[in-house]
């Protein structure tokens, strides 16, 4: 081998070993109001994190500040093993520029409650807009892989109808299909089923379920969903007042929770069922 060769080798380790994402003391603040607080998280590549709270507790402002939806008011957010909300400039590390941000941004893919899909393009239209127009991938390459992600989420017959001919659950799977067409490698679901009808939401789990059984991607989630958390993730996240209060593999958290919290969250929530 190589000097060169065992430079690259050894960096590529290098990589493979740093987590997929990290919160370093990240904190965000609504004027006086408090919604993280100091929060260190790493994710694993390849790993499924559930995160489960009460409303108001910071889940979802975790996601939105990966898709840089929402700006941090304290500490760095790593993806892939370099900043993303911030960059080197001089040796010393900055808030990022709008280019750094959108560069390690189009890791991550984001599937959101309400679907937001454009109206007027087909499902086969939806899933190409952004490849064509951000990768400048060629029609034909977005068609055919397009193509090949509807019909992995069982809608190949549905590729040329609007969103109003889908029902809910079907315009979720193509907002999946959608956002894997960027090739992420990170993939978030802000509870995906709560504005989905009791019936439609099994089909939408069992293409997450799919996803993560079929490919190497690292998984945020946050559901309501307990059976599905507890059956789905690798670790589980209980966030109160914008900390982890408690986390743990979905065995020892559902089933012998330490925090007197999640056990009050866990009481209420599974006895709503």
């Amino acid at each position: 081998m190589t000097e060169v060769t065992a430079i690259k080798t050894s960096a590529a380790q290098s990589a493979a070993e740093q987590p997929m994402v990290r919160f370093e003391n990240v904190c965000k603040r609504y004027g006086n109001l408090v919604v993280l607080d100091d929060l260190n998280l790493e994710i694993a590549r390849g790993e499924k994190v559930a995160i489960i709270g009460p409303s108001g507790s910071g889940k979802t402002t975790v996601l939105r500040m990966l898709m840089t939806l929402e700006r941090i008011d304290g500490g760095v957010i790593w993806v892939d093993g370099e900043p993303m909300t911030h960059m080197m400039r001089s040796g010393q590390m900055v808030p990022a520029a709008q280019k750094h941000l959108r560069r390690v941004r189009s890791k991550i893919g984001m599937v959101f409650q309400h679907f937001n899909l454009f109206p007027h393009m087909t499902a086969l239209q939806n899933c190409i807009e952004a490849p064509i127009t951000v990768l400048k991938m060629s029609r034909k390459e977005a068609e055919a892989r397009a193509t090949e992600l509807l019909d992995m989420v069982g809608l190949a017959d549905k590729k040329g109808h609007y969103p109003a001919q889908l029902s809910g659950g079907q315009q979720q799977r193509v907002a999946i299909a959608r956002a894997l067409a960027m090739r992420p490698k990170v993939m978030l679901f802000d509870e995906v089923t709560s504005a989905l009808d009791p019936e439609l939401v099994g089909e939408v789990l069992h293409v997450i379920r799919q996803l993560g059984a079929e490919h190497d991607l690292t998984m945020l989630m946050v559901t309501h969903q307990m059976g599905f958390a507890k059956e789905f993730a690798d670790r589980v996240c209980f966030f109160y007042q914008g900390k982890i209060a408690e986390q743990g593999v979905p065995q020892e958290l559902f089933g012998a929770p330490k925090n007197e919290r999640t056990k009050q969250f866990l009481r209420a929530v599974l006895e709503s069922v």
